[in-house]
């Protein structure tokens, strides 16, 4: 761990300079005749060139105006005992997730909740929020808030706790129309300005069926397995080790250290 902000050694884009294009409008239409699962993975710059290599002819990639890599910003909100970190890490029923995420390259910022619905299905709402107030909620903010967990005294406790950071690619496989995500340059800081990344690794998310993706099947076989990773949780867990981190104790030992 270190205060610094760590650079991955082997850009995204690069990988993905020769795959087919896909436009925003194409890649939203395919992605809606799924019912998705998702699993997230940790790979290392040759792992994910391999992969690009082996799933060139059947991948396109999302690319607006030229561009293939976009920056991402997420500011977490939570409240001073952490309810919000505390009830994923203890797999609570009512818990939730507040965050605004910018799009750095357009300026523009959503302010998401999740929370459980039946089933424990997740529920997720989101609306626009200013680019220039994303680090606060603002009162349109907590009231969107409240609304969405149903509990207004929670609500107007929270307060920003880690930022996170990162450039993504992203991939569809047209034969499969399952999605795939790369996220490289991932850090995360807190309030106090410590800060921990993935300098040399990518996090890696296939959106498909529920049967296993080609990207999912391929990293099996390399011995690569899903691992359990949020950008909030892990993120604050190798930050705070005092935290409880049962839930990403691996992922931090192996990844985050």
């Amino acid at each position: 761990m270190s205060e610094g902000l760590p650079t991955a050694s082997t850009p995204p884009i690069e990988m993905v300079h020769d795959l087919r294009p896909i436009s925003l409008r194409e890649l939203d239409e395919a992605a809606s005749l799924q019912v998705r699962v998702d699993r997230k993975y940790v790979v290392d710059g040759d792992q994910l060139e391999r992969l690009v290599e082996e799933l060139a002819h059947r991948l396109a990639v999302l690319d607006i105006d030229g561009s293939r890599s976009f920056g991402y910003e997420s500011t977490y909100f939570d409240t001073p005992s952490l309810d919000s970190y505390l009830g994923a890490a203890h797999r609570r029923r009512r818990r939730f997730k507040v965050r605004t995420r910018s799009y750095v390259d357009s300026s523009t910022t959503m302010l998401e909740v999740k929370t459980r619905g039946p089933r424990g299905a997740t529920v997720k709402r989101r609306r626009r929020h200013r680019y220039d107030l994303r680090h606060e909620l603002g009162r349109e903010g907590e009231a969107f808030v409240a609304d969405a967990i149903g509990r207004a005294h929670v609500a107007e406790t929270l307060r920003p706790t880690l930022t996170t950071s990162y450039r993504r690619v992203t991939l569809i496989d047209l034969d499969e129309v399952a999605r795939v995500t790369v996220d490289a340059d991932l850090w995360c800081a807190d309030r106090s300005g410590n800060a921990v990344g993935l300098a040399d690794r990518y996090v890696l998310e296939t959106k498909s069926s529920s049967s296993p993706s080609p990207t999912d099947r391929l990293l099996w076989a390399g011995g690569i397995r899903p691992e359990r990773i949020s950008k909030y949780g892990t993120g604050l867990a190798a930050l705070h080790p005092e935290l409880p981190s049962n839930k990403w104790h691996r992922t931090i030992g192996r990844h985050f250290t």
